[in-house]
This record gives C-alpha cells, sequence and structure tokens, in this order.
C-alpha cells in the first residue's frame, strides 16, 4: 500500500473515503495537528486509489479489511493507534477496531458509512457563491456541486487541491469489483462493543450517508462522543474545518486521558 507520513510520536492511521486518496484526509487532518507533537500520522492510499492497486484477488470489504490490518502489522507493528476514518473509510475503521480492540486506543468516525442508511436529507445548497464551470471541466465541476452543500471559493480550493487530483487516480472497474460485496461478512455491530474513546461526527445536510443511523451505533459505543453539523454535507471535512479540528482535539484529549502511553 502505497502511504505518506508526517511526525513522530504516537500513530495515528487516517483512512480516506471511495473514489479519491490519501491526499482528501490530509488536507482535512493535518491542519488539526498543526501546534501539537508527538503524533505520527500515517495516510494511506486504499486498494484501488491512489497509489495502491487492487489485484483481482480483492473481491470484497473482507479482502479490503485484510489488506488494511497487513498494512497495520507492517507499517505500525503491534503498539497502540489512533484510527481515524471518513465515510468508507469510517467503516473499514470501524472494523478494525472491532478486529483490534486493544490495539485502537481511540477511534473517530467523520461522515461513517454503515450498513443500513436511513432518514437521508434531502439534497440541497446551502451556499453557491461560486460558478465552477468557470475553471473547471463539465464533469469536475458536477462533482464538485454533488460532494459540497457550501459552495465557495475556499471549498472550491480544498476540492482542486485535495479531493479531484485522487479521483482521476481511481481504478473504477476494481472499485466496482469490491463494491459488490461491500458489506463485511461479519460486521463490527456484531462484536463486542468497543470501550475506548469515540467521535461520531456528522453533516445535518449530509445526502449521502446521512446523520440518524449513525445515531444508532451509541450502543455500540459507551464512550462516543457524537455530533451533528450544521452547514455540512458528505464533503464536511471541507466545510466546517474550524469545528473538526476542536472535537478532534477534544478526543485526542480524552484518548490520552485513558491511554497516556
Amino acid at each position: 500500500m502505497h502511504y505518506v507520513e508526517h511526525g513522530d510520536g504516537a500513530p495515528v492511521l487516517v483512512l480516506h473515503g471511495a473514489g479519491v486518496d490519501h491526499r482528501e484526509m490530509l488536507g482535512a487532518i493535518e491542519p488539526v495537528f498543526n501546534g501539537l507533537s508527538n503524533y505520527r500520522r500515517v495516510y494511506p492510499d486504499l486498494p484501488g486509489m491512489g497509489h495502491t492497486p487492487a489485484p483481482d484477488t480483492l473481491t470484497g470489504a473482507d479482502d479490503v479489511l485484510d489488506v488494511l490490518l497487513a498494512f497495520v502489522d507492517g507499517v505500525i507493528g503491534d503498539g497502540r493507534f489512533h484510527l481515524i476514518g471518513h465515510s468508507a473509510g469510517a467503516y473499514y475503521a470501524r472494523a478494525i477496531a472491532g478486529r483490534r480492540p486493544d490495539q485502537v486506543a481511540g477511534l473517530a468516525l467523520i461522515c461513517p458509512l454503515g450498513e443500513e442508511v436511513r432518514d437521508l436529507p434531502a439534497r440541497q445548497v446551502l451556499d453557491a457563491e461560486v460558478d465552477p464551470d468557470e475553471t473547471l471541466g463539465a464533469a469536475a465541476a458536477n462533482e464538485f456541486r454533488d460532494y459540497f452543500v457550501v459552495q465557495t471559493q475556499t471549498t472550491l480550493d480544498r476540492y482542486k487541491e485535495y479531493v479531484l487530483p485522487g479521483m482521476g487516480l481511481a481504478d473504477d472497474a476494481a472499485l466496482e469489483r469490491i463494491g459488490r460485496h461491500w458489506s463485511f461478512s461479519s460486521g463490527p455491530a456484531e462484536g463486542l462493543p468497543y470501550t475506548g474513546p469515540v467521535l461520531i461526527i456528522t453533516g445535518r445536510q449530509d445526502s449521502t450517508v446521512g446523520y440518524a443511523s449513525q445515531w444508532d451505533l451509541l450502543g455500540h459505543l459507551p464512550r462516543a462522543t457524537f455530533a451533528v453539523l450544521d452547514r455540512a454535507g458528505h464533503a464536511l471535512p471541507h466545510e466546517q474545518p474550524g469545528l473538526i479540528k476542536a472535537l478532534i482535539i477534544e478526543w485526542l484529549d480524552r484518548v490520552h486521558a485513558m491511554d497516556p502511553g
């Protein structure tokens, strides 16, 4: 697996969502750690995205999970680590915590994809201050409109820098093959509760995965903080960076209090 890392100290594994690469979460998460020391942030490209290939042997979520667990063993080792995921990356993050509850010191889920989606908000745009057609091709402009509910020059710049480049590297055939069996044979909720500090952040205007079904996770995550952010869709990490930073720093403090080593 291709990955980049920044900093030294307690490992923080950060998993991006579907169809992009590590740069989306790098752009969202690295500002959180400005001024913080003793954290080693690891950003991999998930299989079939970025510069990580997805061979034909990967046919579903179970196979991708096995690859991620092997990545943890090879890059992080057997020590404890923090785990952050966005969208499909959060779905895999929950599964990793389910498999390795004693190794995952804390779990942060941003707009998490789940086994079931219910009560999706209607698609809406709250701000449309820019016209992406002025600087993007038709396909990329439509993707921006579909992804962002806050469409400002700032979010357009973030889309161009952190989202769009990875979209061009996705192996669509591999993602389609894996997507046919996107759910785990044994879902995270079927195991024991994960008792480490958890942060769940959802977008009030997220019409992709919503915010209602994520509330159901609380019964399996007894140490979870749950937040629903207004002015945020599925691109929440780019639309609410200030709140993301505040919530993740508070989560890091909770993890440290429980696991100071």
